[in-house]
């Protein structure tokens, strides 16, 4: 390909390891370039405003915003661009809240290379890219019930509050980060325990630590 032909991406991930190891990775390859690399999501999304590319790579685990928010606002200023999430945790639990929201695909941080070119590539072409294991994992649970089913039930807003909480992050410390007000915060709280019928914070934290919705 040529140079105006490459397939141009962006890489968002807060840890620098992994942002090289993604570098190392494309630049054995022709048909594509790193035209650029951000930290955090504030800084993804002004890229995504000054730059043109076709793929953006993204952590969902940002440390100013969570990569499920920065992606529907990219996706609102930027419908064309193909966003890929990247997460250390299991597909089956945010690969689908992903794609509702606008991703063009979903891998795990432990795929391989290969894995990574690929959806890079299919992305680009305008495809959808998950994994073999995840399309075989919703198929077979297509007809079943699951207690992990409920935090599924929450709305995205309710599921990142969830998650802050778990974190182990006060209703005041989660306010200033959405920034929303502590009222908003203690009303999607209870929301969250009533749908999911627990009782307090440290269910709340058992069951994302039990389901591997937290690091």
């Amino acid at each position: 390909m040529t140079e105006k032909a490459a397939i141009n991406v962006l890489v968002v991930d807060d840890h620098a390891v992994v942002r090289e190891g993604i570098k190392s990775i494309i630049s054995t390859t022709t048909d594509m370039a790193i035209i650029a690399e951000a930290e955090t999501g504030l800084e993804a999304i002004r890229l995504s405003r000054q730059l043109d590319f076709e793929v953006l790579l993204m952590d969902i685990a940002l440390p100013d915003r969570n990569g499920i928010e920065v992606l529907k606002q990219i996706k609102s200023e930027k419908p064309h661009i193909a966003v890929l999430m990247f997460s250390i945790h299991r597909e089956d639990q945010y690969a689908v809240r992903a794609l509702k929201a606008g991703a063009s695909g979903f891998l795990n941080k432990q795929c391989s290379s290969v894995q990574i070119l690929e959806a890079i590539r299919q992305v680009a072409r305008g495809l959808k890219y998950i994994s073999t294991q995840l399309a075989q994992e919703l198929a077979n649970n297509l007809n079943q019930e699951h207690e992990d089913a409920l935090h599924k039930t929450l709305s995205d807003r309710e599921f990142q509050t969830m998650t802050l909480i778990a974190s182990g992050k006060s209703v005041s410390d989660i306010a200033k980060e959405l920034s929303l007000s502590v009222k908003t915060i203690s009303e999607y709280r209870s929301r969250i325990l009533l749908k999911m019928k627990l009782r307090h914070n440290a269910e709340l934290t058992h069951y994302a630590i039990k389901n591997q919705l937290v690091d």
